[in-house]
């Protein structure tokens, strides 16, 4: 009861954060604005969230939550370019859910316009980087710090997925963002795939 009560509070502060920010830019919008438009109190807020910054650095956490983990689960024999695409594909998901893509664009248009907030996301993008080399290095046997392969693979996966993000803030999410990381993942899956042979993973 009280876990789904936290759950309750945390999304109607979110969701009053989110619609304040992208209606009157980030920069504008206080602390005291978001708790009356959520009807709670200043404390209850910084209960949730140390700051409003948190409230959309807590949404790029949970984008990219789970990344390293469905690498992991992917089957050993996957090519990388299959398994790295089922494993970004995983934050893309609130996209393209229809119960929540409309929250998901705005919170992703307001990253991408505000300089302040795209600094945070590149730092989460860094840390997503690092677990998405540490596990690759894994699957390939291959060393992350001797060998190129691991960490140029994360970092074209993440490239891609910078890619989709842009393309569809740009469009008002006009296109599908699952079907264009599929396109863009289409362009780069011979490289990624080049090292197939090399240390355990081969090619399916």
């Amino acid at each position: 009861m009280a876990q789904r009560k936290r759950r309750l509070v945390s999304g109607e502060l979110t969701e009053a954060a989110l619609q304040l920010l992208a209606s009157k830019g980030f920069d504008a919008v206080t602390v005291d604005e978001i708790v009356t438009a959520a009807g709670v109190s200043k404390r209850t807020f910084f209960r949730y969230f140390a700051s409003k910054e948190d409230v959309v650095v807590q949404f790029l956490a949970d984008m990219g939550a789970g990344m390293r983990e469905e690498l992991a689960a992917r089957p050993a024999g996957e090519r990388p370019s299959v398994a790295l695409l089922r494993a970004v594909s995983v934050s893309l998901a609130a996209c393209a859910h229809p119960d929540y893509s409309e929250r998901a664009l705005r919170v992703v248009q307001l990253i991408l316009r505000t300089p302040a907030l795209r600094a945070r996301f590149m730092e989460r993008q860094a840390r997503w980087r690092e677990e998405l080399t540490a596990e690759l290095a894994h699957r390939t046997g291959l060393g992350s710090d001797a060998d190129l392969y691991p960490r140029l693979a994360a970092g074209m996966a993440l490239t891609a997925f910078d890619a989709v993000l842009e393309r569809w803030s740009a469009g008002d999410g006009a296109e599908d963002p699952v079907a264009l990381l599929d396109r863009a993942f289409d362009v780069i899956a011979p490289a990624l795939d080049a090292d197939a042979g090399r240390g355990g993973t081969a090619a399916s």
